[in-house]
């Protein structure tokens, strides 16, 4: 939407510069260092959660678990608890 006052269109008055110096350390960034690989645990741990949690939901669905042979909630929210276990490590791992 335009201004109504075309005198005011400006936000600075015009003909300022910038104050303030800009260091060339600021300019030039040094390299992040890098990481080493993930450590054993992350690529199990993220293997495991994931079929883990696959498996926990199929077996919810594919076996008579309780009395009733009725799947359970609290089977489908542990499985989808250990994907997301999983999904968390993916995100680890280097």
């Amino acid at each position: 939407m335009a201004r109504s006052d075309p005198n005011k269109s400006r936000v600075t008055p015009k003909g300022t510069k910038p104050t303030g110096q800009i260091s060339e350390r600021s300019i030039r960034r040094e390299p992040a260092p890098l990481l080493g690989p993930s450590p054993i645990w992350v690529p199990i741990l993220m293997v495991v959660g994931l079929l883990g949690g696959v498996i926990t939901i199929l077996g919810n669905y594919m076996f008579e678990i309780d009395a009733l042979g009725t799947p359970s909630n609290w089977y489908l929210l542990g499985g989808l608890g250990l994907i997301l276990v999983g999904i968390l490590a993916a995100t680890q791992y280097r």
